[in-house]
């Protein structure tokens, strides 16, 4: 890939895993047992290697990560850092490994890598759709609690506490551990030309992938971009700002950890609009805060992603959304009421009005049985684990014809 870089071009968000709190707090899939890997949760990493692998929506001969320490209550010293072409498990492609200077990020907050820059890389732009990258660190000392995307239906690798000499080898050899979780990243940004821009997918479970294949990529996110690419549409990276649980009123801000992380008002700037070049914002909640847990009113949703859609719209962005999808009948715990369909079926209401969102997307209708009222049968199975659907979650199906009605809105 020739590093020469039209004039005008700019960062552009490229992935993205919002930072949702501390380890373990969060809804993880397929989580292998972390036990030896992180004896101790409040010490998390000690003087011990980690190995996250990414997944560009784009890709550019110049790249940049950040590195959050969000939810941390002490400085993180990571060392040894690296940014490589990933070959498969743990092992870097030989030759690829470029290196970055050591950084330290203060608690509560996040730091940009400087630019990370290759020569070359083997091949085209176009050609390297649907590869990955692979962010190699070691913490000095103790990192504290790890700020962490729970969800992340990708494996990455950790080494044996103490294990410092992995981060810095392209073998996989010293990464015994795996985790389907990313640690410490909560975005990378490619430098692209002026054309190009990020559409960031703002939610919950239903964007996180939860009932998706492990490392398959396909949740709606991922499919959407395959659709974009075979379009031949380099000019738009899809980022998925999904976090598993997550609510858009609760929980209240200094609340205790929830699972699904800050409410979605709360955390709108940092994980959608301080983004680079987001242009345009897909939003699907709510399913979560008319559940028993979250026992919020239709019309209180709607009036704060109606305050939302405001803050977004100032930044000059386009917010798309959508109605929600059934889970009536769910074997989740907190879902399947008929409290809970009411509600949801007052909002979808209001959102068909089409006032709220600059267009929307009727996911109702595409996922929801209306002879039954309940999540379509060909849509209701758990394809991480191969069992039996919950009725809540779509399964690699129901995300791929999500993608086909998102794909129809955009220009």
């Amino acid at each position: 890939m020739s590093t020469a870089l039209p004039s005008g071009s700019h960062w552009v968000t490229a992935w993205a895993a919002s930072a949702q709190g501390a380890y373990p707090v969060g809804s993880t899939i397929a989580q292998p047992d972390l036990n030896r890997a992180l004896p101790e949760m409040k010490q998390g990493l000690v003087n011990q290697s980690l190995r996250m692998v990414l997944r560009p929506a784009l890709w550019s001969p110049r790249f940049r990560l950040r590195l959050s320490n969000r939810f941390g209550n002490k400085p993180l010293l990571l060392r040894g850092m690296s940014l490589a072409l990933h070959m498969g498990g743990g092992a870097l492609v030989p030759g690829t490994r470029i290196a970055l200077p050591d950084q330290t990020i203060a608690a509560g907050s996040f730091e940009w890598t400087p630019a990370i820059e290759w020569a070359a890389l083997p091949e085209s732009a176009q050609s390297m759709q649907g590869r990955s990258l692979a962010f190699s660190a070691w913490v000095e000392g103790s990192s504290g609690p790890i700020t962490w995307h729970a969800k992340a239906m990708a494996t990455s690798y950790l080494s044996q506490p103490g294990d410092q000499s992995a981060a810095v080898s392209d073998s996989e050899l010293g990464f015994p551990h795996t985790t389907t979780s990313s640690f410490f990243i909560d975005a990378l940004d490619a430098w692209l030309s002026a054309e190009a821009c990020t559409l960031a997918a703002f939610g919950d479970s239903l964007t996180d992938g939860t009932a998706t294949t492990l490392n398959g990529h396909d949740r709606w996110t991922d499919v959407l971009q395959r659709e974009l690419w075979a379009a031949g549409r380099q000019d738009l990276a899809v980022v998925n700002a999904g976090i598993g649980g997550n609510q858009v009123t609760g929980p209240a801000p200094g609340a205790s950890p929830w699972r699904g992380g800050p409410a979605a008002t709360e955390r709108l700037a940092r994980d959608v609009l301080d983004l680079s070049a987001v242009r345009t914002i897909f939003w699907l909640q709510g399913i979560n805060d008319f559940s028993d847990n979250g026992q919020a009113e239709a019309a209180a949703v709607f009036e704060a992603m109606a305050y939302s859609v405001q803050r977004m719209r100032a930044q000059g962005v386009r917010v798309l959304g959508a109605t929600v999808p059934s889970a009536l009948g769910s074997t989740r715990p907190g879902h399947g009421s008929e409290r809970q369909n009411s509600r949801r079926r007052a909002f979808n209401a209001e959102v068909g009005k089409g006032a709220l969102f600059d267009d929307f997307v009727d996911l109702d209708l595409a996922l929801t049985d209306p002879l039954t009222g309940r999540l379509h049968s060909a849509f209701n199975g758990d394809s991480t684990l191969g069992e039996p659907g919950d009725g809540l979650h779509p399964n690699r199906a129901g995300h791929a014809a999500m993608a086909r009605c998102i794909l129809k809105k955009l220009p």
